[in-house]
């Protein structure tokens, strides 16, 4: 049985994932801390209809909530379906909170969800603690990931020849 397969049986699968995350911020930081979740809202997230592009958590009263994360109704689901953009909250323990309140009160930093996937059966998101970039630095992001591409395309050409 290969890899990909043991842990779709275990139920570890990647629901959805923040890519513009990684173009405006740098991460400096994840953690791992898993949701709170209605009925419908794993039958959503289990059909891959999630949707991490705008989401951010913030801290308060010494609890972490996820805003701005959209889940999509559950399309067998009645009239006590979800809310599709209710605000959720994340489970950490209290050393972390703290940690992540200081964090989030210094200036340009955030707390940004990278992942969104199930780990042994149990929903998780991956939380970054994570700097804006400036509009050079997107740049010079930019500009690697190209020389890194016309590198490997090199490569690939000397080696078939």
């Amino acid at each position: 049985m290969t890899a990909e397969k043991e842990a779709e049986a275990r139920g570890d699968f990647q629901v959805a994932t923040n890519r513009r995350a990684l173009h405006d911020y740098f991460v400096e930081q994840t953690i791992e801390c898993g949701i709170v979740l209605t009925g419908t809202e794993v039958k959503s997230l289990r059909q891959g209809k999630a949707q991490l592009a705008d989401s951010y958590a913030m801290v308060d009263r010494g609890e972490v909530y996820l805003l701005h994360l959209h889940i999509s109704p559950y399309a067998q689901g009645n009239r006590a379906n979800h809310e599709p953009m209710r605000q959720r909250k994340l489970l950490l323990h209290k050393k972390e909170i703290d940690r992540l309140w200081a964090k989030s009160r210094t200036k340009g930093y955030a707390l940004v969800p990278l992942r969104l996937y199930f780990k042994r059966g149990k929903a998780k998101v991956a939380l970054g603690v994570c700097k804006g970039k400036q509009v050079h630095d997107k740049r010079h992001t930019i500009a690697e990931r190209d020389a890194d591409r016309e590198v490997r395309r090199a490569l690939r050409t000397r080696e078939k020849a």
